[in-house]
């Protein structure tokens, strides 16, 4: 069974940071930064750190777990909480940005609070869900490096 890893990319400001996806015929909708974890990812911790090196150009710093979803093809999506204090969007390398029949994937920065988050038309849907409960609760601060 695939396995899939995504980061709740918490930022110094209080933000969070996501990928804005625009597809023709498809509403935009919005992404946590991750992918798939490949054979050669040691854990799956390793897989997120490198899908934030490749999506963003980030350097990340896993905080903890967030949530564990089965998505709609049956893969395990990982969700973790990851703070975040450097990034470049326009250096990043992953082997979907070099296809152009992949519409525009766009980096977002979004307040967390109940109504950004509450706002936002994000996949998987469950995850929004937890975000903004998360949110609500004050439960996604993250140390400072």
């Amino acid at each position: 069974m695939k396995q899939r890893v995504r980061a709740v990319l918490v930022t110094p400001a209080g933000t969070m940071l996501l990928i804005k996806r625009i597809r023709p015929g498809v509403n935009p909708y919005a992404v946590l930064v991750g992918g798939g974890v490949e054979d050669t990812d040691a854990t799956l911790e390793e897989a997120l750190l490198r899908e934030i090196r490749e999506e963003i150009a980030g350097v990340g710093r896993i905080e903890r777990p967030f949530a564990e979803l089965t998505n709609d093809k049956g893969e395990v999506e990982h969700f973790y909480v990851v703070g975040i204090e450097d990034w470049n969007f326009a250096d990043r390398t992953g082997p979907e940005f070099s296809h152009d029949d992949r519409g525009e994937y766009l980096l977002e920065e979004v307040p967390l609070t109940v109504e950004a988050v509450g706002a936002l038309n994000l996949m998987p849907p469950q995850v929004k869900d937890r975000l903004v409960a998360a949110v609500a609760a004050g439960d996604l601060s993250v140390a400072t490096a």
